[in-house]
């Protein structure tokens, strides 16, 4: 069975903090800050699942704070996460990739009207497949 919309991206998110903590424990980066983080990271963590709405500057805010505050760790961020968000997210992903998760969100969208099932990365990969793939 295909995880919900919010539960793909909550596991995202907890992928995300596991990749914050390891960075921590390297210590790569300072650590009051860094805890402090954490603790907002941990926050939204426990504030999505009740008020996703109300959550989605709190998300824009720290994913984005993600890409300044740990450029090292940036390529990992899920580009999922950017889409989900929104907002200033968006600034760090380019207008093909917009256009994809676009069409993406459509096609969910579509699935929910007609009370489809719709596997969020069955989908993303079926579209980032090459036009021409299926010509063997």
């Amino acid at each position: 069975m295909a995880m919900s919309h919010l539960e793909h991206h909550l596991a995202l998110l907890a992928h995300l903090r596991s990749i914050l903590v390891a960075l921590g424990e390297a210590e790569q980066v300072p650590e009051e800050s860094h805890d402090l983080f954490l603790e907002r990271f941990d926050e939204l963590l426990g504030q999505l699942p009740a008020d996703p709405e109300g959550s989605l500057y709190l998300g824009q805010d720290l994913i984005s704070q993600v890409f300044h505050r740990y450029p090292q760790i940036a390529h990992l961020v899920p580009r999922d996460l950017l889409w989900f968000f929104g907002g200033d997210c968006l600034h760090f992903m380019p207008d093909e990739e917009i256009a994809l998760f676009q069409e993406l969100d459509e096609r969910r969208f579509t699935a929910e009207e007609d009370d489809l099932p719709f596997d969020w990365n069955q989908e993303k990969q079926l579209l980032a497949m090459p036009v021409d793939s299926s010509k063997h």
